[in-house]
């Protein structure tokens, strides 16, 4: 009896082969191909790639005959992602935080060459920032959250943001290439930035970059307090508590929230 999408078991092959051509190359993938990668018959990947074309989520070049995911597809994860954003998804962090320690919190989202605050969470000391308040940005590698962000960029990312950003971090006046690219490096080692440069003085901060499934910094959570109450007794323990809640909301990152692609405009919008 010859196999249908219907039979059973149909549905993991069929998400096998979604699978197979997310892997395959940006033109698409060729039926002996798929098959040899899901394990499955050419006739069958046949069949069950003609179900997804007929559903719209799989398209055929007319020419080549290679098959790929079609835009349809993309358009239902996108919207997806208007479920869970980032800013709910890391707000009973920034509460859990902010009550553990008794400091301003922030979460700041990369946003192209800078970072911008998505949410705060304010403890009870007086502070000063460099992002500000809810919506201020700032560019990658100016304060903690910002570097933390920028050292954990894959490296080709990481080297155009310090070209286009080295004439703006200058403008605080300690920075200079040598200078960025050891605190990048020393940030990479260590896992957090929490070294105090003296800019806002008076003030001290720890961040701790959250990354993706993909392992790719997206946003930070940060610390934000007066200098005597980080001092290097107690940081180990500020950066643990951070890098713990970091770990628990990468993997639920939506990478197609529209968060991660236009901060500023989602904020716009809660606040409408």
């Amino acid at each position: 009896m010859p196999e249908t999408s219907s039979a059973p078991g149909a549905v993991p092959r069929v998400f096998a082969v979604l699978r197979a051509l997310a892997d395959a190359p940006a033109e698409g993938g060729r039926v002996t191909e798929l098959a040899r990668t899901v394990g499955l018959t050419q006739g069958t990947v046949h069949r069950l790639l003609q179900s997804l074309v007929a559903e719209g989520m799989v398209e055929q070049d007319a020419r080549s005959k290679l098959y790929r995911l079609s835009v349809d597809f993309f358009a239902l994860a996108a919207r997806a992602g208007s479920q869970g954003d980032l800013r709910s998804l890391c707000r009973p962090s920034l509460l859990r935080l902010c009550g553990s320690l008794g400091d301003t919190i922030f979460l700041l989202v990369r946003s192209g060459f800078d970072a911008v605050c998505l949410d705060r969470s304010e403890g009870p000391f007086p502070i000063r920032s460099f992002s500000g308040d809810i919506g201020g940005r700032v560019a990658l590698g100016v304060g903690q959250g910002a570097l933390a962000i920028l050292a954990f960029l894959p490296e080709a990312e990481r080297e155009e943001v310090i070209r286009f950003n080295l004439a703006r971090v200058r403008e605080y006046g300690v920075y200079d290439e040598v200078y960025l690219r050891t605190e990048i490096e020393r940030v990479r080692q260590s896992g957090y930035a929490g070294r105090n440069t003296g800019l806002l003085e008076g003030m001290a901060g720890a961040a701790v970059p959250i990354c993706d499934r993909e392992g790719r910094a997206v946003a930070a959570l940060s610390v934000g307090t007066i200098a005597d109450r980080l001092n290097p007794e107690r940081l180990p323990a500020v950066v643990a508590l951070l890098q713990r809640e970091a770990a628990l909301i990468g993997p639920k990152i939506n990478p197609f929230d529209a968060t991660l692609r236009r901060p500023l405009q989602q904020l716009a919008a809660l606040k409408s």
